[in-house]
């Protein structure tokens, strides 16, 4: 019997393990690097050992650190998560060799799959249907379009659709390139790539007595940079026969490695309705949640038990009603998917009673972070993961847009509009959604909503109100004489008002302050009354000695992030035409080949390559000219702001790159692919 275990891992998926261990009376022990020495996970488990360094290969990647410090801490048992080592058979077998229980399948089956080629092949021979392999030595025309893929690893890195022959080879140089760095391993495939297919996957889990789980099917169609962001279960629309078929190929994989404990086989669905297996995560899936709703299971639970020898039943109990997922994550989609660190202050999610079993909507909520927290660059930017239960899919549906509607998000930007914007898209709602969806239709989905620039000038009049509430309490009240309004900017947004000895005035007929408190505003707008919430914090520490921050106001039908602008202009933002600053703080990972300071660039051309919060972006040429200064090098680690080169426009009109808080500017970094787990 397990009674302390270590979680080889941090953040969301180290809270949700212990959230389990508490339950069940087992002991638990994290780790740390130094950027998460204060982190929720660190919080939350009994003790903690500290790995030293914060890049991921001096700490969560350095398996003999792991081992040592769940012998020190006395643990008897290691969960390795997802993402990290989680699919490491070497370190699956250091665990075991260390005399702990190791919560995973065996070391031989996480060998088996950890190379797509190699499970390919091992699941043609059992009967899996998948997609052929095509040679990358012989690409021709017919061929395309295709799609690169890294042989080891995931996560959407080393991965390349080429739609265009004369492409191919340097997207091949790309992909392997990107691999080599990310998995030590630069060998890529290539294989058909399906037009507006959908990802669809089925938990499976075994016990070591022959028993295999098929636990329903999981649709992760919606997805950005190959890496998911809303998941449902069951998926919608299969066909009866079409759920068969990909049950009964998860079953016979799981059996083809004599596989135990938790894992997903993956699947792409054509638009004509066939199967192909794409690889199978010998782990914990992000995604597990909306499983353990539908069938009423705890996923982790059960890896612990058949970890200790348990058996399964014979059968797995019956799936009950629709399970949705949304991962809320620390970045702006709008700028290229690009990771925003920083404080997060409130983080509170609203609506039905949480994990309450019956047949009432409910509302789950995994996190890895708490207001207070930092969300560093060395991670992946997950906030947390929203989950909705209901007796039909769009009651789940519904829920989960409501509650991320009505959620306190302040700190970093977020994808949560986006999120909310795609649970009430129509292709969405009616179970049509492929993986393609974000490239058709995320200029809209992150455009202005009709009534936006309205609402937001009154959100930004709310905290206008709020805050001279706030400040009349210390400085003085009404004044006896007519003067000039008030005027206060956020965000480009100006408000005029007037305090009189009845309360304010706004200079705005179709607007009346009703209510006017430092937290919350009453608005009666055209005769219909509207309330805001509001917060603001000082966030000195994006900032700087000039000030500024950020208030937030949580309206009826959206919420705003308004930046307050500093009484004195920050001399450091004053640069050179054409510099290139680095949008956050990061890794330099590469340089393109064969530049350097006198070449020619052009418009457009990907100059440096920035690797930050698990993600890899490139930072663009803004025109046309010659490259005339060159300052970043590779694994060079540079602060936001820094400059990386400078780029002399051939017109002399020049640009400033970089993307900045909270307006877009030329050059915005665009994002390759994801290191993350899928």
């Amino acid at each position: 019997m397990i009674t302390t275990l270590l979680v080889a891992n941090r953040g969301e998926i180290a809270c949700r393990v212990f959230r389990t261990c508490r339950e069940r009376g087992i002991g638990t022990v994290a780790v740390f690097s130094d950027a998460d020495a204060d982190a929720l996970h660190v919080r939350e488990a009994d003790t903690a050992v500290r790995l030293p360094g914060s890049a991921p290969a001096d700490t969560y990647l350095r398996g003999d650190l792991i081992v040592k410090a769940a012998l020190a801490a006395g643990a008897d048992a290691v969960h390795p998560g997802y993402g990290f080592l989680s699919e490491n058979a070497e370190f699956a077998r250091a665990v075991l060799d260390a005399g702990l229980v190791w919560v995973g399948p065996p070391p031989e089956a996480i060998e088996a799959m950890a190379s797509k080629t190699r499970a390919k092949e091992l699941m043609a021979s059992a009967g899996v249907p998948l997609l052929a392999a095509l040679d990358v030595a012989s690409v021709t025309e017919a061929d395309l379009p295709l799609l690169l893929k890294a042989a080891a690893g995931g996560g959407g890195r080393g991965m390349r659709v080429v739609r265009e022959l004369g492409h191919f080879a340097d997207e091949l140089a790309a992909a392997s390139a990107e691999a080599r760095s990310a998995f030590g391993d630069g060998e890529v495939f290539a294989e058909p790539y399906v037009e507006r297919g959908r990802h669809v996957e089925v938990q499976i889990l075994a016990d070591a007595h022959g028993t295999v789980w098929a636990l329903g099917t999981r649709d992760c169609s919606l997805q950005r940079r190959h890496q998911k962001v809303i998941e449902e279960s069951p998926a919608p629309g299969l066909p009866a026969e079409l759920h068969a078929t990909l049950t009964d190929a998860a079953v016979a994989a799981a059996r083809a490695v004599e596989y135990r404990g938790a894992g997903t086989v993956e699947f792409l669905i054509s638009p004509a309705g066939r199967a192909y297996f794409l690889e199978m995560n010998t782990r914990l899936q992000v995604e597990h949640p909306v499983t353990e709703e539908v069938f009423g299971l705890d996923l982790v639970a059960l890896q612990l038990a058949l970890s200790e020898g348990a058996k399964l039943s014979p059968e797995p109990p019956a799936a009950h009603g629709h399970a949705v997922e949304a991962r809320l994550y620390a970045e702006d989609p709008a700028q290229g998917w690009a990771p925003q660190p920083g404080r997060v202050h409130a983080l509170t999610v609203r609506g039905p009673a949480l994990a309450v079993r019956g047949e009432q909507p409910r509302l789950r909520v995994d996190a890895g972070y708490g207001p207070g927290d930092r969300v560093g660059v060395h991670y992946d930017s997950m906030l947390a993961k929203v989950v909705a239960w209901a007796p039909t899919r769009a009651e789940a549906v519904r829920v989960l847009a409501d509650a991320l509607r009505r959620a306190r998000v302040h700190g970093p930007v977020t994808n949560r509009e986006l999120l909310v914007r795609s649970l009430r898209h129509p292709e969405f709602t009616g179970g049509q959604a492929d993986t393609g969806f974000y490239d058709r239709h995320l200029t809209t989905l992150t455009g202005p909503e009709p009534g936006g620039d309205d609402n937001a000038r009154r959100a930004a009049l709310a905290a206008a109100l709020a805050d001279a509430v706030r400040r009349g309490h210390r400085v003085g009240g009404w004044r006896n004489l007519a003067s000039q309004p008030q005027t206060k900017t956020y965000g480009g947004y100006e408000v005029r008002y007037h305090r009189t000895r009845d309360g304010f005035h706004v200079e705005d007929d179709a607007v009346r302050a009703v209510a006017v408190a430092p937290d919350r505003v009453s608005l009666e707008v055209d005769g219909v009354l509207r309330h805001f919430d509001v917060a603001e914090y000082e966030e000195c520490e994006e900032y700087g000695e000039y000030g500024g921050g950020h208030v937030y106001v949580d309206g009826p039908t959206a919420s705003y992030r308004l930046r307050v602008h500093p009484r004195f202009t920050d001399p450091r933002t004053a640069t050179a035409p054409g510099s290139l600053l680095a949008p956050m703080p990061g890794t330099v990972v590469r340089i393109a080949d064969g530049i350097g300071e006198g070449s020619a660039v052009t418009a457009g051309q990907p100059l440096i390559w920035l690797e930050a919060m698990k993600m890899e972006h490139r930072i663009v040429s803004p025109a046309s000219g010659t490259l005339t200064a060159l300052h970043a090098a590779p694994g060079s680690q540079v602060e936001v702001g820094a400059l990386l080169a400078v780029v002399t426009d051939t017109a002399q009109t020049g640009a400033q790159t970089g993307a900045q808080p909270d307006t877009a500017q030329p050059g915005t970094p665009q994002p390759d692919t994801s290191q993350g787990d899928s």
